[in-house]
């Protein structure tokens, strides 16, 4: 059996890795916190579980249009004219099985053999094995922590050539917590049409933004030029179900129905009851958003001012999203001369899983979730100062 080249080039993700070993010593019967998993530890509303209940109980359990029911993608196109004033119609979105299923697809619609995609770094771990496994090639376009590692213009000027096709944006940042004010996304979108080269903006954390920063979208671009950018939401972060797998693309609608190509002949639809309890979501109430945002945002502080703390950190304040990502190479020595021999040193001695910057493109760092509990927060960044304290 020989497997193909374009998997042997792909690596397994590093956040499910990280976890997999997390379990391993639960398992062996240690205490372990996560500050690993980018995952709300707040339930998923009533609501939306009683509709998916209802949903079995009436029998909905047959197949759907491989982009979705009718009523929810009228439901996500809605949900850009309710909160970024966006017209946009149900043949311009599709449903996939997550926010990661999306952006797969639109890797695969968009991405020949050779094409050149840029993804500015500290970037999600999945983008550039994506790209490859399209046959593309990632060019990481590296930015400064004294910036909030947001790229610029010039950033990405420097990293393009005639051979880049595609930028990858995301906004708020895993795992960086930046978020680009609506200015700076609008500057970058014309350089890139100016340029010939598509967006793909991931958007899955765009309701959790913290003040005074305010709320930003490529949504608002796409209305005016729909053939330059595609947009990613989920209802995973937002609306606490990570295991529910509803990703939305709002894109051009001949792309939507090239995406419709890929799934129709991968995943077809997303699962049927999940649909309904996505319109459910949709229509809301949406109160437990706010209710994560001001959680988030109180354990942000909580978190940055305990890891400002330690000497020789350099951390920029996150505006969204829920993850601190602190330059640590100061505590780097022979025992652990980077983020991965760092990380499992602090899980071996402290108990306390986190993801090495390596896995997103910068070694210096590590990446903290702060999607627990605030006292549970508390306690695991003093076991993780202690650790490094420690000579």
């Amino acid at each position: 059996m020989k497997i193909s080249e374009r998997l042997m080039r792909a690596k397994p993700s590093a956040t499910l890795a990280v976890n997999a070993k997390a379990q391993e010593l639960r398992a062996q019967g240690r205490e372990i916190v996560s500050l690993a998993v980018g995952e709300p530890d707040f339930p998923t509303p009533k609501h939306v579980c009683e509709a998916l209940k209802k949903a079995a109980d009436e029998g909905f359990t047959r197949y759907t249009p491989v982009p979705g029911m009718p009523a929810l993608r009228k439901a996500v196109a809605e949900y850009y004219g309710k909160f970024y004033g966006v017209k946009a119609e149900a043949e311009n979105t599709i449903i996939s099985n997550g926010g990661k299923h999306s952006l797969y697809n639109l890797c695969m619609a968009l991405v020949d053999p050779g094409d050149e995609v840029l993804i500015p770094a500290p970037y999600w771990v999945s983008y550039p094995p994506m790209v490859e496994l399209a046959d593309g090639k990632p060019v990481i376009v590296p930015t400064k922590a004294s910036n909030g590692f947001l790229a610029s213009v010039e950033d990405l000027e420097a990293s393009s050539t005639p051979k880049t096709k595609v930028l990858i944006l995301n906004t708020p940042s895993n795992p960086t917590g930046g978020h680009y004010p609506q200015a700076h996304l609008d500057e970058i979108a014309q350089w890139a049409k100016k340029r010939g080269i598509f967006i793909i903006c991931d958007e899955v954390y765009d309701r959790l933004v913290y003040e005074p920063a305010t709320f930003s979208t490529l949504s608002t671009f796409w209305e005016k030029n729909p053939e330059d950018v595609a947009v990613v939401g989920a209802l995973s972060k937002s609306f606490s179900m990570t295991g529910w797998r509803v990703g939305t693309t709002l894109a051009h609608a001949d792309l939507v129905k090239s995406i419709v190509k890929i799934q129709g002949q991968s995943t077809s639809n997303i699962n049927s009851m999940t649909q309904k309890a996505a319109i459910a979501a949709y229509e809301g109430p949406w109160d437990l958003v706010d209710t994560m945002r001001e959680a988030f945002q109180r354990r942000r502080d909580i978190a940055y001012d305990i890891i400002t703390s330690w000497p020789g950190v350099k951390c920029s304040k996150p505006d969204g999203a829920f993850y601190l990502f602190p330059v640590l190479n100061a505590f780097y020595d022979e025992e652990t001369p980077d983020s991965a021999s760092m990380c499992t040193k602090i899980l071996e001695e402290a108990g306390i899983a986190l993801v090495p910057g390596s896995a997103f493109g910068d070694d210096r760092c590590i990446r903290f979730s702060y999607a627990v509990d605030d006292e549970i927060l508390k306690s695991s960044l003093e076991k993780v100062g202690k650790v490094l304290m420690k000579k």
